[in-house]
């Protein structure tokens, strides 16, 4: 639930001349930019490929671990009430994390800090370090206090309303255990900041696995005890270990931190001002989430459940294609911006977007397309039923409706982060809101749960095009080659459609659970996703998709190193 992703700018520094052959450069004529023929590398010489490749793998066990954490989860629990009391007891500690600790170590302190560092300045980098932290915990303190004496109101008159009586008190006393995670996690996520900051990579990639690792423990060991309690409890347990190895990382490195209350340390303003609007665009994508539970908990039991389920299924290809991408992507165009390379920021952008909307878009038609398949395979188990496999599958065909919005939002966002422009996605994002409950009240009454899904599809849609035309007008365009690539994409994703859509009734009603589990059913999964990918892959061969070299290449070229 916990998605801390920030990827934070390095120093800037001249590219080499190999690399200006390769990165193009703007003229006053303002030429069109040539695509990247070769990935650009981070100060310490790693191609930003593999840098990508390094967080995509973590996204990927981070993502598949989620997937056992909700498995377990939903034998034990399913779609039941006391699991709908779970769900909307995350709310205000996402809200929190996300607002106060995520706004101020994403993208307002990290550039802040990281040109420190880029210019050698490590006793400021520290004391700016400190300074941040200290006041951000002494803020989330204070807040903690606020929300923990005011939780059952909120939950019963803004988180979950329809909530029956017993799940509200539930939800309430979870809200405030739960209510750790977000100094926990928060001070995971400055750690995780200040190690990319140095181009360290490895120990943020394996802190989300032991975040779901202690999810795991609580749901294995401490859920058949103390019920969904024992789950919380598992949360502790990871936020706490998804904050020690990462500060335990920076201390190796030398690290230095000293409470400081100070307000003359040097970028401290500068965080302050960056930081302002950021906090509000967090809050924004987190009320929508407010606003989603607050209407499902109005429609029926389960509804909360069946969402958090299928968001959870919705997420793993946008973590593993758009969150790693974009992750890795940010602090080059950040360094380029620094050099007023206008140009090379757009070429990144450009290499980046090509690929990821390559790969998005049959991820998002085959999720809509095998989404009955995908649920009953992974989750109906024990307390997780048919009814619920039917819920779930109802919301995730809507979310697959925004899976293309959702990856080009994340990749667009960090660019506008890079320019240290917080304040266009902000008012971007402050807008979804008006829109999402006014989709919301339309579409729920009308589609049940799943027009609370297809509502956040919509606005992130809505939130896509308007960042894309901003940008397009600030830099230029995106590039004459990237929309016709995308058009040639739009083609192979239609023929993959028609095949699995032809598919995707027919594996459901095999693969059902009510008829056994064998090891045919996983072979069938198995030949129709390869044959429904195949005909993607085949479409865009034919169709002259130049994504697809530069993802084969990839792939190829990852398998030879590491053998």
């Amino acid at each position: 639930k916990h998605a801390v992703y920030h990827q934070p700018p390095n120093g800037a520094r001249t590219p080499s001349a190999a690399e200006s052959r390769t990165i193009p450069t703007m003229s006053s004529t303002a030429r069109r930019p040539q695509r990247l023929t070769t990935s650009p590398t981070s100060p310490s010489g790693r191609t930003m490929a593999a840098n990508a490749v390094i967080v995509a793998a973590a996204f990927v066990a981070s993502r598949l671990l989620g997937m056992v954490r909700e498995i377990i989860i939903a034998a034990q629990f399913g779609t039941s009430p006391d699991y709908d009391a779970y769900v909307a007891a995350f709310r205000i500690p996402d809200l929190l994390f996300l607002v106060v600790m995520s706004g101020a170590f994403g993208s307002a302190f990290i550039p802040v800090f990281g040109g420190f560092l880029g210019r050698g300045d490590r006793e400021r980098a520290w004391n700016l370090a400190s300074a941040i932290l200290t006041y951000t915990i002494a803020i989330l303190t204070v807040t903690g206090i606020v929300v923990f004496a005011l939780a059952g109101t909120l939950m019963r008159d803004i988180v979950a309303p329809g909530l029956a009586p017993e799940q509200q008190t539930v939800a309430t006393n979870l809200t405030r255990l739960l209510l750790l995670s977000p100094l926990l996690l928060g001070l995971g996520a400055a750690a995780k900041g200040m190690l990319e900051a140095q181009d360290a990579f490895t120990l943020p990639a394996i802190a989300p696995v032991l975040y779901n690792v202690g999810i795991i423990v609580g749901a294995v060991a401490l859920a058949p005890a103390f019920g969904v309690y024992g789950l919380a409890i598992g949360v502790i347990i990871g936020a706490l270990a998804h904050a020690g190895i990462q500060f335990a990382g920076l201390i190796r490195r030398g690290a230095r931190f000293r409470p400081i209350l100070a307000r003359n340390i040097d970028g401290l303003g500068e965080v302050a001002r960056l930081m302002g609007p950021r906090i509000i665009g967090q809050a924004a994508f987190q009320i929508n989430f407010v606003v989603m539970t607050n209407f499902a908990s109005r429609l029926d039991e389960s509804r909360i459940s069946a969402i958090n389920y299928a968001y959870q299924i919705f997420m793993l290809p946008h973590g593993v294609l758009a969150l790693s991408v974009s992750t890795v992507i940010f602090p080059t165009m950040a360094r380029q911006f620094e050099l007023g390379h206008i140009a090379d920021l757009k070429a990144t952008l450009d290499q980046a977007l090509g690929p990821l909307l390559f790969l998005t878009i049959p991820s998002a038609l085959g999720l809509y397309a095998f989404r009955t398949t995908i649920v009953q395979t992974l989750f109906e188990f024990g307390s997780f039923s048919a009814e619920s496999t039917q819920l779930v599958a109802e919301a995730l065909g809507y979310f697959s409706l925004g899976l293309l919005a959702f990856a080009v939002v994340e990749a667009v966002t960090r660019a506008y982060y890079a320019m240290k422009d917080t304040r266009t996605p902000v008012i971007t994002s402050v807008a979804t809101i008006a829109i999402n409950i006014a989709l919301s009240w339309f579409l729920a009454p009308r589609l049940g749960h799943g027009g609370l899904a297809l509502s956040i599809a919509l606005t992130t849609t809505i939130e896509m095009a308007v960042l894309l035309v901003v940008l397009a007008r600030r830099i230029g365009g995106l590039g004459f080659d990237l929309y016709a690539s995308f058009m040639r994409m739009l083609v192979a994703g239609a023929i993959f459609a028609f095949v699995a859509n032809l598919l995707g009734g027919p594996l459901a009603r095999a693969t059902d659970p009510a008829d056994g589990r064998s090891i045919s059913q996983i072979g069938a999964i198995v030949v129709t996703f390869l044959a429904a990918g195949a005909t993607y892959l085949v479409a865009a061969y034919y169709l002259r998709v130049p994504e697809l070299r530069v993802v084969v290449q990839q792939v190829v070229g990852r398998f030879r190193r590491s053998a």
